[in-house]
């Protein structure tokens, strides 16, 4: 019996098939992934994540670095994925380190903010990228 999939959990399986073109992947810090040429985003894993070349998982969750007034202008500006003007995609994997998390909420959001302005670059790109934050 399979168990119910959960709607905020995605999987992200990179491999020889899957709906997304990948054409290419670039590391920035850390170490990269292998080559794979095609990607597939499930809330369910198929049999073909045995053989892929990697896979990630991520859970769908609140904004955490907002304010109100910026998650009022991002809502009223993006537009959802999987619309026919959709052609390409961007996956950013990012993985947190303990430093990080031993940082206040307030801390981390002031990164964000006043010393990488995220939120109001990425304003300005809405709403030709789409975007869906996982954890």
């Amino acid at each position: 019996m399979n168990p119910t999939p959960n709607p905020r959990l995605v999987h992200f399986i990179a491999g020889a098939t899957g709906a997304w073109f990948i054409r290419g992947i670039r590391t920035v810090i850390g170490e990269g992934f292998p080559a794979a040429e095609y990607l597939d985003v499930t809330s369910t894993p198929s049999p073909i994540a045995l053989n892929c070349a990697w896979s990630l998982i991520g859970a769908t969750s609140n904004e955490r670095y907002v304010t109100q007034e910026e998650k009022q202008q991002l809502v009223a500006k993006q537009e959802g994925l999987g619309r026919p003007d959709s052609t390409y995609a961007a996956l950013i994997p990012i993985k947190k380190s303990k430093a990080w998390w031993a940082l206040t909420q307030e801390a981390r959001r002031a990164i964000f903010e006043e010393k990488s302005h995220h939120t109001q670059i990425g304003l300005r790109y809405l709403p030709s990228i789409a975007r869906r934050l996982h954890h």
